[in-house]
């Protein structure tokens, strides 16, 4: 899944190339995906690209007065064109394909999903504050606002929920999803099971300075990158997430995991909980 540095480097990157340029059509290929009605897809048709922006894990891009909202979800992304097809692009239950923006010189974006759950949003609205996920989104990371103070807050309101749900809820802190939360607690050798209100004086800091370094260094890894390069960029520098079973980077011991229904958490044993393994309910339930 797309999450804050990823979405950040695809705005920035898609801000070079769209600025100044005109939307000729969208093509929509999932419907749906698109999640609004008013105004009209084809209200962007001929509007000239203002910015491109982020807004946790949205993409937002203004063009003629409106914003074209867009959530990635798990399997989303978005692929350059430098030639469109000339026949719109048409639904298609086994193409990946789930919106086509066509620019004014026949270049574009492909807009896709992958896998059989479908969970990408596209949105057309007059303030991005329309889209239900963008108006109750938490302090960005990145932001000024986001202070130790206001992480204290956090978690103290948060009381005894684990800290890695905590993380990586969008109304509570924006942009952090699964993938970073795993590499945060890492950083802050930390258990994802830790209870939110619990985390005070340097465990406190030590979280803080993991939010902000984890995130602020993915950022600039990716700052510049085309799209092309995201995914690869991204993987390559995980210390736990996605390493089950491989040594960790800091203390060498194995990377474990925990599954769950629809995801999976990995962390270290050694750097995280004092080398005792994190109960796996699912695989628990397995042996009964």
């Amino acid at each position: 899944m797309p999450e804050l540095p990823e979405v950040e480097a695809l705005a920035l990157d898609l801000a070079g190339r769209l600025d100044g340029r005109a939307i000729v059509r969208i093509d929509l290929a999932a419907f749906s995906a698109l999640k609004t009605f008013d105004p009209p897809l084809s209200a962007l048709n001929g509007a000239f690209v203002e910015g491109v922006t982020r807004h946790g894990k949205f993409l937002d891009i203004s063009a003629g007065g409106l914003h074209l909202c867009l959530h990635l979800a798990r399997a989303g992304w978005i692929r350059w064109k430098d030639t469109v097809p000339a026949l719109p692009a048409r639904p298609n239950s086994k193409s990946p394909l789930a919106a086509r923006i066509v620019l004014d010189d026949d270049t574009g974006l492909d807009i896709t999903e992958a896998g059989t759950k479908k969970s990408l949003a596209l949105y057309v609205v007059r303030s991005p504050q329309d889209v239900p996920g963008i108006a109750s989104l938490g302090p960005d990371p990145l932001s000024e606002e986001f202070t130790q103070e206001a992480l204290a807050a956090i978690l103290a309101a948060e009381g005894r929920k684990q800290i890695k749900g905590v993380l990586r809820h969008q109304g509570t802190i924006a942009g952090i999803g699964n993938a970073y939360s795993d590499e945060i607690l890492h950083a802050a050798r930390m258990s994802p099971y830790k209870p939110a209100s619990s985390i005070e004086g340097d465990d406190l800091t030590t979280l803080f300075h993991a939010i902000k370094d984890t995130i602020g260094d993915a950022v600039d890894r990716s700052r510049g990158l085309a799209a092309s390069e995201l995914k690869g960029e991204k993987k390559s520098n995980l210390a736990v997430h996605g390493r089950a079973g491989q040594a960790c980077p800091v203390c060498g011991d194995t990377v474990r995991e925990v599954s769950f229904a629809d995801s999976s958490l990995q962390y270290c044993a050694t750097c995280q909980t004092g080398g005792k393994p994190l109960a796996d309910r699912r695989m628990s339930k397995l042996l009964k």
